[in-house]
């Protein structure tokens, strides 16, 4: 019972404290939490949850009132590397961080 974003385009840094948010909770109380948390994370993270959900109603047949957040991970991703130019011919690098998502249910 578990779901997987890849290559999810915010760092990493931000993105757990939305994982903090939700980690240990139930289903239900996660999303209605995550629907009114202000963070651009949260859209994404309701999405992989109800991902889940649905993995785990569809292939072990188990209810979503028993659903529990088990574990959820948020590791760093390939970072895009990109260049600004700065004054005098010098450039300045950025690095554009991706997430990768992880989250598993467990049954109450």
């Amino acid at each position: 019972m578990k779901a997987e974003l890849k290559n999810y385009r915010q760092s990493p840094r931000k993105v757990r404290l939305v994982a903090d948010v939700v980690r240990g909770k139930k289903v239900a109380n996660a999303l209605t939490e995550l629907q009114f948390l202000g963070k651009r994370a949260a859209l994404p993270f309701a999405k992989l949850i109800s991902s889940a959900v649905a993995n785990a109603s569809h292939n072990h047949k188990v209810s979503v009132d028993s659903l529990v957040i088990k574990s959820v991970s948020v590791t760093k991703g390939p970072t895009l590397k990109r260049i600004k130019p700065r004054s005098r011919g010098m450039a300045n690098r950025i690095n554009k961080r991706t997430s990768t998502l992880k989250v598993e249910l467990a049954v109450k």
